[in-house]
């Protein structure tokens, strides 16, 4: 059973941490090796997570705080709960945080009973983790309704992150993450808060450090702790517009820098310790079933891509062309997904069993033209591979599948969309691709003056930060627009800019 919103005890970080200070002193003698350099929480500085829910396993994650002075292997005691206070612990036991991972801890903890809250903690060197709690999903079959988000982009130096605070307040049963956790980027003065180090991230230890800035965000660790989370990833982990094994600037080297994020991505991610990398690549790409209600089929449009086509004079990467003066983006061939996730997605969206069918991937799918009178694209996202979009739309099309909706990031816009086959047809799917969380917008007024060539079309705002709500029940999806009203003030108040559904049975998007 899903417990409503409204029935819901509010989640107070500061009083389960306080909790957690007096739990703390039956669990293990202090060790005098756990010294504290300034973090908030000794040893666990850089909170707690969970993610990947099934209806009968999650994933738990912590990481030892890298300004603590560690041995290169670290006992680490897990504990989970039916109740808040850990007076029914369910599950414990104790795994090893390794200096070669990062002493990232992946626990997956299995034999849980499906559609529950758990509470979850973590214990090492005489200090106690902040609470975490999580859920499962629902088992085979139910139809409860379902409360989740969107969110993507949270560039540190460009804001700061109220929109996690009010997230965590919603109080979701999941929450999807769309890619750019962190950015890459050297520090650039003048930001609302500078990134730490004096060049852009290339090394295991570069990667790490920005992790662990990002990690150190209170409100960040909020939202983390309030609901397991499902995770991709997009360009920035890595490096800006990256494409397969082609970085933005060429370099030859680049495929062991990817594989130096890729181990620090996984290291810092609520996901399975069996997906630990090993060399420069990583599956990302995974299907998570909600009872019967929904499936949701997430997706890597970044490791398996071929490079953007018509990219600017000396560099790779995305770039805004105008179609008839670029003849590659003709090729069908051409693919985003790679051959093997295309075959892997169609699967899954023929399979049925489920209402709805979630596409949850980086950016915006749907055409998008800025030019009256023939069509100029961006080519760093699906309009740089119409082909590659033609196969997904097909599919949806021709094996019928029950209630398509895409779900995106990317774009630093909110944008509310018909996807069709042809503009002249009726949509076969809709599409929500939310804005940032914090990363800046361009200017609305030239995305105004597109929009009326966009007829398809229903809401574009590049001038909003923060993530849409989503309530899911058989019949319909309702959407919340949130947005903060200030991304540079901590203290960011919230509302919804507009809110839209769709009706089952009935592709596109309906305002109101």
């Amino acid at each position: 059973m899903i417990v409503p919103i409204a029935d819901r005890m509010p989640f107070d970080p500061q009083r389960r941490h306080l909790l957690n200070l007096a739990l703390g002193a039956g669990v293990a003698p202090a060790l005098v090796g756990c010294v504290n350099l300034g973090s908030r929480e000794p040893c666990f500085g850089l909170g707690v997570a969970s993610g990947c829910p099934r209806p009968d396993r999650l994933v738990i994650w912590t990481r030892l705080d890298p300004d603590i002075r560690l041995d290169p292997v670290v006992p680490v005691k897990w504990e989970m709960a039916t109740d808040e206070a850990f007076r029914q612990v369910v599950q414990t036991g104790t795994t090893t945080a390794e200096a070669d991972w990062g002493h990232s801890v992946h626990v997956l903890v299995a034999g849980l009973e499906p559609a529950r809250w758990y509470w979850y903690r973590f214990s090492a060197m005489g200090h106690v983790s902040r609470t975490g709690r999580t859920r499962t999903a629902p088992a085979a079959g139910s139809l409860d309704a379902v409360s989740f988000a969107i969110a993507s982009c949270q560039r540190w130096d460009h804001g700061h992150y109220a929109a996690w605070r009010h997230l965590a307040d919603e109080s979701p049963d999941v929450v999807l993450f769309l890619g750019d956790y962190i950015y890459e980027y050297a520090p650039v003065p003048g930001g609302v808060r500078m990134h730490q180090g004096l060049t852009d991230t290339r090394t295991l230890a570069q990667y790490r450090a920005r992790y662990a800035q990002y990690k150190r965000d209170p409100d960040l660790q909020r939202a983390h702790a309030s609901a397991p989370w499902i995770i991709t990833w997009d360009d920035h982990e890595v490096q800006n517009d990256y494409g397969g094994t082609q970085s933005q600037f060429m370099s030859p080297a680049f495929l062991a820098r990817r594989a130096r994020a890729y181990q620090v991505w996984w290291e810092n991610m609520p996901v399975p310790p069996a997906t630990r990398p090993h060399g420069p690549g990583l599956q990302v790409f995974d299907r998570f079933d909600w009872g019967a209600l929904a499936r949701f089929h997430v997706l890597d449009d970044r490791q398996y891509r071929d490079p953007a086509a018509c990219p600017p004079p000396g560099r790779a990467g995305g770039n805004t062309v105008d179609v008839d003066h670029c003849a590659e983006l003709a090729d069908p061939a051409r693919t985003l997904l790679g051959a093997g996730q295309e075959r892997w997605l169609t699967e899954g969206l023929s399979a049925g069993g489920v209402r709805w069918n979630f596409i949850a991937q980086q950016t915006l799918m749907a055409p998008f033209t800025w030019r009256q009178g023939g069509e100029r694209v961006w080519t760093d996202g699906w309009s740089g591979y119409p082909g590659a979009r033609a196969r997904v739309l097909d599919t949806l099309a021709d094996h019928r599948v029950a209630n398509p909706v895409v779900l995106g990031g990317d774009t630093h816009t909110n944008w509310v969309v018909d996807l069709k086959r042809r503009p002249d047809a009726p949509p076969i799917a809709t599409e929500f691709c939310g804005t940032s969380i914090s990363s800046h917008g361009r200017p609305q007024a030239v995305l105004d003056a597109a929009l009326p060539w966009n007829p398809h079309v229903h809401y574009g705002r590049r001038d909003e930060r923060g993530y849409m709500a989503f309530r899911l029940a058989p019949g319909m999806l309702d959407a919340r627009l949130r947005v903060v009203s200030d991304a540079a003030d901590p203290a960011a108040t919230i509302k919804t800019a507009a809110t839209f559904h769709v009706e089952a049975g009935r592709a596109g998007a309906l305002r109101g």
